[in-house]
């Protein structure tokens, strides 16, 4: 008679109670992120600073694509790095180099200058993302506490862009110099708290499952995309991000179109982030229950459809009515989404599968300003139109699969 225990049936404990019992490495991993978001200026920025000295709309454009090609290649890099040094060092790696970029940025003259550096740290910027989720997904080992890690997460970062967004309003207004030195001393902050107070996971011991790991390292990447799963989950995102950065591209079009302000577009904007920072991981944990797949269909049809009804709004209390529509749908889907991906990760290819995630993250959020601006310009009836269907193919991609009958049929004996 077998008396080994039944996985299966062991309890995982609640979220409230995952919440609690959260290792260490989770929280220290949180306090650097919350330092480096706060600091986080230049992303945010670096289109005022060049335009006040005297770069045209179509110079900015040009540093904002090399920086968004860097954040590609950036998490690419970061993902490998995480599986082969360690994820520590990859996000002390990134600290530093982005750094020394970054302190160096109001000093550069001319423009090829300035697009190669800011380039660079698109790069070096996002080298440290995948460690960073690798080291929640080491942290843990049930699905509750997996969520619980990236809803705190999520909260830590969504906290420091708030507190950013003012302070480097304040010292944007003072001097740039100051804002850039500011966003530097808090990357190398961020590297001084990792490096002195994280360590890595412990990896298998001498000489266990060597040759598994040989293969994971002589594959890479592309043993990670024979995952099916993984790719229908790379191909959500990015039609997931897609819809999602129309907040920030379409909805201030729209506004502007029915004789509102930027005022009013701040007030939308603000709504949606004091709604994330209070309610996401309050509700993170209700829909905790729920299988993963469908609260991620749920959250992006949400998205979807409160993006595309913008279209169909003129006052700003319908516009305020379809902004809660889709913060919403940010809200139960996103920490679940990191969570989910760090649940499909073998143990020794989890910074490849974040690194792939943040390639597709970055490949929509930088596809959706230039395929949105486009699309606008032939009707704005157009991408609302779109919007709606892409949001309709997030979601049926966050579905699972049906096996075919035969493929489940008992074979006859």
């Amino acid at each position: 008679m077998n008396t080994a225990p039944d996985r299966s049936s062991v309890a995982e404990p609640r979220f409230r109670d995952a919440l609690r019992g959260l290792p260490g490495r989770v929280w220290i991993i949180s306090l650097g992120i919350l330092v480096n978001q706060v600091g986080n200026f230049l992303p945010v920025f670096i289109v005022l600073y060049l335009t006040e000295r005297g770069y045209s709309a179509g110079a900015a454009g040009l540093v904002l694509g090399a920086s968004g090609v860097g954040k590609v290649l950036g998490n690419a890099v970061g993902g490998s790095l995480a599986d082969r040094i360690g994820r520590r060092w990859t996000i002390v790696l990134s600290a530093v180099t982005t750094t020394a970029l970054t302190a160096v940025v109001p000093s550069l003259g001319p423009l090829p200058l300035i697009v190669v550096v800011v380039g660079l740290i698109g790069v070096t910027s996002q080298i440290y993302r995948p460690a960073a989720s690798a080291v929640l997904v080491d942290s843990v080992s049930t699905n509750q506490q997996r969520l619980a890690a990236f809803g705190v997460f999520r909260f830590a970062m969504n906290l420091g862009s708030a507190l950013g967004g003012v302070i480097g309003g304040v010292l944007a207004s003072t001097s740039y110099t100051e804002l850039f030195l500011g966003n530097a001393a808090a990357c190398l902050l961020f590297g001084v708290v990792v490096g002195l107070l994280l360590r890595d996971a412990p990896g298998p011991r001498a000489g266990q499952d060597d040759a598994h790991a040989r293969a994971d390292k002589a594959v890479g990447y592309r043993r990670a995309l024979a995952d099916r799963a993984l790719v229908r989950f790379l191909l959500m995102t990015v039609f997931a991000e897609f819809v999602y950065v129309q907040s920030t591209v379409a909805l201030p079009l729209h506004v502007d179109a029915v004789g509102l302000g930027e005022r009013d577009f701040g007030l939308l904007i603000g709504l949606n982030g004091l709604l994330v920072l209070i309610l996401e991981l309050p509700l993170t944990g209700l829909v905790a229950r729920f299988r993963p797949e469908y609260v991620l269909a749920v959250g992006n049809l949400l998205i979807g459809a409160g993006l595309a009804l913008t279209g169909l709004m003129t006052t700003m209390g319908l516009l305020a009515a379809t902004v809660l529509l889709w913060t919403f749908g940010e809200m139960i889907s996103t920490s679940v989404a990191q969570a989910y991906l760090g649940s499909l990760a073998p143990p020794r290819l989890v910074g490849r599968y974040q690194g792939l995630y943040g390639v597709a993250y970055t490949t929509g959020t930088g596809a959706g300003p230039l395929v949105g601006g486009a699309v606008y310009a032939i009707g704005p009836w157009a991408l609302w139109t779109l919007v709606g269907a892409a949001g309709l193919v997030a979601a049926q991609l966050c579905l699972p699969r049906r096996r075919p009958a035969a493929a489940v049929a008992e074979p006859e004996s």
